[in-house]
């Protein structure tokens, strides 16, 4: 079966064919490092992660050329400089770092490439200077602009009437400007901003030329897919495609158009303005990433996604079910193919709803059979959960998160002496550790196939 996708800009869902299928080409816009991710950064970031695994088990991950960029020159990271004292790289580098981190354990793998903003500056003059000389942009004291009446063809992938646009984007009306739709390439530094040389004086690049430099520095002139969230739509991915085609004769930046939809907090989108921001990086405190993956993954990834308490109790329970049968067979970190009715879910539009059903499918057929037959089909199961991001946890350490660190080294200690104690038929102590460890600890002893083991066992909400 083929691999389709929803392009963004032909508004209807098209068959995947790469330009080149032994290096296909993807970008999407990552994060602006000065602050903590919220979690609809990382449904968009989980979302292009599995497109990533499927193109990977389609074309071979050596074939597969995966870049998000990194902002680290913005306005609002030097207001968060100004506010802390801190110096912008440091501030840059922690929160990049803090980033890279906490979507690795939502199980996104590191992309291969991840081009700065700040390592560009050059080539992002030379487009500049080339868009000077094509018409398609002008310097106006100090500033470079891009002229938007040089793209016949600009609003065609928000589909929205260029003056609706313009008010919904709030953009900036300046005397510098030849109409209100131009939007910055470069812009004057103030006095203690940072800045670079250029024809135009000392000063910053704009943030929509940053994307459309890196992909042409680091991807080339056209490449196979361009993704990011709902909203980046319009302004920045319009830019990005009116900047590029200019700088590039009418080649297009992309083949295909991908984005993720909104995510809600009750019946309103999840903004600053209402204070409903949740973070990513405070959701990994208390529930496993592959819980909160699972969860950012339940709904069809252009839909909107409700974000709610209930869904990440439901995904955990979830899990844990899927968990209990996989370890009934020896953990390993070794992945075969998935099987095939994973990948003809995925390859629709990654259609996740239906994936799951064939975990789920998958998890009832190993139930039903015993002895090889059951291992194989708990090992195609795990195979299956893996090429979504899945099923990487020990079973035994699965049961263990939720626990610190240092409770569990005390834990495993307790949980020994009370296994010798039950083995050599002291009761009364056994008895008696058991009865200590779960009054302690949020724990439960379970003895299965022999080995004895503590199991996490967070409160109901009748207990708390």
């Amino acid at each position: 079966m083929a691999l389709t996708i929803y392009d963004s800009m032909a508004r209807e869902k098209r068959v995947f064919e790469p330009a080149d299928p032994d290096r296909v080409t993807m970008y999407v816009c990552g994060p602006t490092v000065y602050s903590y991710a919220h979690i609809g950064n990382a449904r968009s970031a989980v979302a292009f992660d599995l497109l990533y695994r499927v193109l990977r088990a389609r074309y071979g991950a050596d074939h597969v050329v995966y870049a998000r960029n990194i902002t680290d020159i913005d306005d609002k990271i030097i207001k968060a400089a100004a506010e802390t004292g801190e110096p912008i790289d440091a501030i840059t580098k922690k929160f990049a770092d803090i980033y890279r981190a906490d979507m690795g354990a939502l199980g996104v793998i590191r992309p291969g490439l991840e081009p700065e903003a700040t390592g560009h500056v050059g080539p992002m003059i030379s487009m500049m200077e080339r868009l000077i000389e094509k018409g398609a942009a002008y310097a106006a004291e100090g500033h470079v602009l891009f002229s938007v009446d040089a793209y016949a063809d600009y609003g065609k992938l928000s589909g929205a009437d260029r003056d609706e646009m313009i008010a919904g984007a709030r953009v900036e009306v300046a005397p510098y400007k030849k109409s209100p739709a131009d939007f910055v390439l470069w812009k004057p530094s103030k006095e203690g901003e940072p800045g670079w040389d250029s024809p135009w004086g000392r000063g910053r690049p704009g943030w929509h030329l940053e994307c459309s430099v890196m992909i042409e520095s680091e991807l080339g002139e056209t490449i196979d897919i361009h993704g990011g969230g709902q909203d980046l739509r319009f302004p920045h991915h319009e830019n990005e495609i009116a900047q590029s085609a200019c700088a590039h004769d009418g080649a297009p930046l992309a083949r295909y158009w991908m984005h993720n939809g909104f995510l809600r907090m009750g019946a309103d989108k999840m903004s600053k303005s209402l204070g409903n921001i949740v973070l990513a990086h405070d959701l990994l405190k208390d529930w496993h990433g592959e819980v909160v993956r699972w969860a950012l993954l339940s709904a069809h990834y252009r839909q909107p996604l409700e974000w709610t308490e209930e869904l990440l109790k439901q995904s955990k329970k979830q899990l844990d079910r899927f968990y209990r049968l996989l370890g009934e067979i020896p953990f390993t970190e070794e992945t075969g193919a998935a099987p095939d009715s994973i990948m003809l879910a995925l390859e629709d539009d990654l259609n996740t709803p239906e994936a799951f059903a064939g975990l789920h499918e998958l998890r009832d057929i190993a139930g039903q059979v015993e002895g090889e037959a059951r291992k194989k089909a708990i090992s195609r199961l795990r195979d299956a959960g893996r090429l979504m991001g899945f099923f990487n946890e020990d079973p035994v350490e699965w049961k263990k998160f939720g626990v610190s660190i240092e409770d569990r080294s005390v834990l495993d200690k307790k949980v020994s002496e009370y296994d010798e104690a039950r083995k050599n038929k002291n009761y009364q102590k056994s008895d008696q550790l058991r009865a200590e460890i779960t009054m302690e600890y949020p724990v439960s002893i379970e003895t299965t196939g022999g080995v004895t083991n503590w199991v996490f066992k967070p409160k109901t909400d009748s207990e708390s």
